[in-house]
């Protein structure tokens, strides 16, 4: 059997409709049989137990995770305010699936809940964690480390953060018939099986660069012992008053915060979400004192190059071991897809011509990023998993 796919899209406006009609469509597509694991995604204009039941009903019980999303995201190109299911079948992958509860409480503590609960119930070596995050009540980063405290430093973690359709209110994360918030839903992948991985974000530093003078966690109060909010103020002239008017995110769809970090030949993004009175800005994870800080600009021709780089990489996997992707999993940001504006489908089209245009995608318009750095999966030493904004991460399964 090996490894086989099919993915499922619906735009219907009825709950149980729409999210029957993906997975339907999903499993047609995948061909015959009952799918071993599935990945659901969908808008939150839904009722979300009537998706997840009328999935779970149309699949046969089949296993799953999923989340709410900022748009959803296939081989067709981006979408919003739908359900998208991918089936796969398989009898070289294992899939144990989980999901970590009390982020708000814990957010290191919710990471490495769901990591143990997912290693402790493989029967197999795990080759790699898909983890699926709520970061709107907790520390993404802090989510990815307390993973990495149970799976090892040097494990190649992969995700995407919920959505809610650009409203940073709620997100919901989904295990089987379970539907929670400010948790993590997780699956671990043991087998054999090529993994490839591809993370790069294009986004480049402008202005002078500030020193982090004080923060805690993803509050950054000052740079340059000035309140944060000045970085913003210095380059538009804008009043803080101004920028609390709605969420500071969507100013950072195109100016985001970029910290300097050795490891990587680009900044590590961090999005402002919102300013306080006192001008400390919240982002959707840390900024550690002390970290040389810069505001950084988008465009869309170097997001699609960006994107084309990162797919690149991924192959570089399947060339090595003469193998061939069978499904692709996409974590992109939704501050991309606003960059990018009516020309979203440029870059799935981009990605999918080096990949493979056959090859079925699944993904959604997240809240943050996780993957490892440069996208390495084979020299151990040099795995080291982060937390991103604004970037573009791709995941490929393959024989």
């Amino acid at each position: 059997m090996a490894i086989r796919a099919g993915v499922g899209l619906s735009s219907l406006r009825d709950a149980r409709q729409a999210g029957h009609e993906a997975c339907m469509l999903a499993m047609q597509r995948m061909g015959t049989g009952k799918p071993d694991f599935l990945f659901v995604f969908s808008s939150v204009t839904f009722n979300q137990q009537e998706v997840l039941e009328a999935v779970r009903d149309a699949s046969g019980r089949t296993p799953l995770i999923g989340c709410t999303d900022a748009g959803e995201i296939t081989a067709e190109g981006p979408t919003q305010k739908s359900v998208a299911v991918m089936a796969i079948q398989s009898d070289r992958i294992t899939f144990t699936n989980g999901l970590g509860s009390g982020i708000k409480e814990g957010a290191r503590a919710a990471g490495a809940a769901v990591a143990k609960d997912i290693a402790g119930r493989s029967k197999n070596p795990l080759r790699t964690l898909v983890i699926l995050p709520d970061v709107l009540v907790g520390n993404g980063a802090d989510i990815v480390r307390g993973a990495l405290d149970v799976l090892g430093a040097n494990f190649p973690l992969v995700g995407g953060a919920a959505g809610d359709d650009f409203l940073f209110e709620k997100t919901n994360q989904y295990r089987d018939d379970e539907i929670a918030t400010g948790a993590i839903a997780g699956v671990g992948l043991s087998g054999s099986f090529t993994l490839g991985i591809g993370v790069r974000h294009g986004w480049l530093p402008i202005g002078i660069p500030m020193k982090v003078t004080k923060s805690h966690g993803a509050v950054v109060e000052e740079l340059d012992h000035r309140p944060a909010i000045s970085i913003y103020q210095d380059y538009f002239g804008e009043k803080a008053e101004d920028l609390k008017k709605e969420p500071l995110a969507r100013m950072a769809i195109t100016y985001p915060l970029g910290i300097k970090v050795p490891e990587l030949d680009e900044y590590l993004i961090r999005d402002p979400i919102t300013v306080d009175d006192r001008g400390a800005i919240t982002c959707a994870a840390e900024i550690p004192e002390g970290s040389e800080i810069r505001l950084m600009i988008g465009s869309k021709e170097r997001a699609v190059e960006a994107a084309e780089d990162a797919a690149r990489n991924l192959m570089k996997e399947f060339e090595r071991d003469k193998t061939t992707p069978k499904f692709l999993l996409m974590f992109n940001c939704i501050a991309r897809e606003k960059l990018f504006a009516q020309k979203a489908k440029d870059e799935i089209i981009a990605v999918m011509n080096i990949i493979g245009n056959d090859v079925p995608l699944i993904g959604f318009y997240t809240y943050g990023e996780v993957a490892p750095i440069a996208g390495e999966t084979r020299d151990q030493a040099k795995i080291k998993t982060r937390f991103y904004n604004e970037t573009i991460v791709m995941c490929a399964i393959g024989e």
